[in-house]
């Protein structure tokens, strides 16, 4: 089946590594990955629980597609109560260690207590052991991973660690894989160490078998074949992410200096164009697409940076290849900040892999602080000596490195925007939700996504729902409540099953994931089941989220958003229409105007939760 009913518990404190059958009830409701693992968490832990508790845990876990030959199979999820927002965390990562993984025999592992001291957790087939990790304290990303393969001689070891970020208590700490394939929001990494668990190695032994391999194929041929044909899935393919700048910048849509504008008047030296022109020094940042386990699509970019640029001038370590820029990456490192400097960006994003932090939350929070500098709140005299302008590629660069350490003024960047401006006393000047930086797009030109990102279960996020469409095509607030509902459903199944959300609206349509699931799972799975799955796993999240203290006064937008206009663009003169949206969104998802689910609601979906 796609699941392997089996689960490998890890006690922290007690040094212990124990398998435990898969609850299959839960499977049968959850699916797995984002969904299942939440159910665990909800009933294991109390939400209410400080996040870097010992008393947290952190669960990292598979879907019943991961592993499998379904096209983008090797998702696999972080979840835990978020570092950054104290709401729940689930982050999503590709690249080739879920896969392996759930190659080794297991579709979650249940991360518990504190140890004593750094370990690390390895993982062959059915036998899992803590490792000493006194060593790898302290070391980045990029030292881990190698020095793990080599201690077991084999390079085919599929490793998730974390990086200073994480052990310094950097608020957006994330779990990196394959070296620059992350976990990335919300703080996972934090927990992860605040664990002193360093790195999870795997090597799979077992494989993953569909319950009807011949179904099975026959859905993965006609998902891939959607796939092939669509122009969405080929953009992706030949240029990533990134041509979004190209739509954002000219809509006015793009966050440009902390929200204050919608445009960015550099946008065109950070963009899918940028990448592939060589500079005038004859470098070109892009060097090839790149690819996760089973991927169809490949929008990964692989880059490097001009040896002779200032950022990696007389640092050979630098000169190599890594993941390059996406559209987050891009904007948060670029238009968030006003810098319009491509190797800047790339060297920043390299830092993130290296050191292990989320991108978009650093970006965020170094525009942040650029507003509250320009505005003098802030001084040379707090930032290090370090001009904090708008535009600053190298002040950027160096608070990224800052921040990664926990050095300096770092420590207050590695904070996140919220608690950092409210440190300064101008907590209006955080672009974020529930303690979550934004993600590229504004709330105020893209109405639904102003709706999605107030609503998300995890904070601020361009994931959890999809009105692209609706958003590019009007700024009219009718209809979106229900197309953002809609969407954060069925993303919500997409995302426990184990597969990429770039497959969604690119060539794959509902009847797709379900015909997968349906062969992989056993029978009994259909559109509307994986759709109401969705809605469960919502409400789920929601009820974790009530129970952590969060209230329906969480659901909001910054100030700026909702009072001050969009200065350029499509929105001209237009503030998020929340207040319009907020209580039809209520009412179709079945909640009180206080933002509760209606008992009638949880009953519906059968969410009684253990005392």
């Amino acid at each position: 089946m796609g699941w392997h009913r089996k689960i490998l518990r890890v006690n922290l404190s007690a040094g212990t590594c124990v398998s435990e059958p898969l609850n299959m009830d839960w499977a049968e409701a959850y699916l797995g990955q984002r969904g299942l693992a939440t159910k665990y968490l909800m009933e294991e832990i109390d939400p209410a629980v400080d996040a870097l508790s010992e008393h947290n845990k952190l669960i990292i876990t598979t879907g019943p597609l991961t592993g499998t030959m379904a096209p983008t199979g090797g998702r696999w999820s972080a979840v835990t109560k978020g570092a950054l927002t104290g709401a729940i965390a689930c982050s999503n990562s590709g690249g080739q260690f879920g896969g392996e993984l759930k190659m080794a025999g297991w579709d979650m592992v249940i991360l518990e207590g504190r140890s004593p001291t750094p370990v690390y957790l390895y993982i062959e087939g059915e036998h899992a052991e803590l490792k000493d990790a006194s060593h790898l304290w302290g070391r980045s990303v990029w030292e881990v991973e190698p020095a793990i393969k080599t201690a077991h001689k084999d390079p085919l070891i599929r490793v998730a660690s974390i990086g200073p970020a994480g052990e310094t208590g950097c608020r957006y700490a994330c779990i990196v894989n394959d070296m620059h394939r992350a976990a990335g929001r919300s703080g996972v990494g934090t927990v992860m160490g605040s664990k002193q668990l360093k790195a999870i190695a795997v090597r799979g032994t077992v494989g993953v078998r569909p319950s009807n391999p011949k179904a099975f194929m026959q859905a993965v041929d006609a998902a891939r074949k959607g796939l092939a044909a669509d122009a969405g899935r080929e953009t992706l393919t030949r240029f990533g992410t990134i041509p979004m700048m190209d739509v954002t910048g000219t809509f006015g849509a793009l966050p440009t200096r902390n929200n204050r504008e919608v445009q960015f008047e550099g946008y065109e030296k950070i963009t899918a164009l940028a990448m592939r022109t060589p500079n005038t020094n004859g470098h070109t940042n892009l060097i090839r697409n790149g690819a996760c386990f089973a991927c169809t699509i490949g929008c990964g970019r692989i880059c490097h940076i001009d040896p002779k640029h200032f950022s990696v001038k007389d640092r050979p370590q630098y000169h190599g290849a890594s993941g390059g820029l996406e559209y987050e990456t891009a904007y948060a490192l670029g238009a968030s900040c006003g810098v319009d400097d491509i190797d800047a960006a790339t060297f920043a994003g390299f830092i993130c892999n290296e050191y292990g932090m989320d991108p978009i939350s650093l970006g965020g929070t170094i525009a942040a602080a650029m507003e509250l500098f320009e505005l003098g709140v802030i001084t040379e005299k707090d930032t290090d000596g370090i001009k904090l302008t708008f535009g600053n590629a190298q002040a950027m660069c160096q608070l990224a490195e800052m921040a990664g350490k926990g050095e300096g003024f770092g420590r207050d960047i590695a904070l996140g925007s919220r608690l950092l401006c409210q440190k300064y006393g101008r907590p209006e000047l955080s672009m974020e939700v529930k303690g979550q930086e934004f993600a590229a797009y504004d709330g105020r030109a893209m109405q639904g996504m102003g709706l999605a990102y107030a609503t998300s279960n995890r904070g601020a996020c361009h994931l959890r729902a999809s009105p692209y469409g609706h958003d590019f095509g009007s700024t009219d607030v009718a209809g979106k409540a229900l197309v953002v509902k809609d969407s954060q459903d069925f993303i919500a199944a997409i995302d426990s099953i184990g597969i990429c959300i770039f497959t969604y609206g690119s060539g794959m349509e509902e009847a797709h994931y379900a015909a997968l699931v349906d062969a992989a799972c056993g029978g009994g799975w259909t559109a509307q089941r994986m759709r109401e799955t969705g809605e469960r796993i919502w409400n789920l999240e929601r009820q974790f989220n009530l129970r952590a203290g969060l209230t329906s006064r969480d659901d909001t937008l910054p100030k700026r958003l909702l009072e001050e206009p969009a200065p350029s663009g499509t929105a001209k003169g237009l503030v998020a229409k929340l207040p319009q949206m907020l209580p039809e969104y209520y009412a179709l998802r079945g909640w009180s105007a206080d933002g509760r689910p209606t008992q009638e609601t949880l009953t519906r979906l059968g969410l009684q939760i253990s005392a």
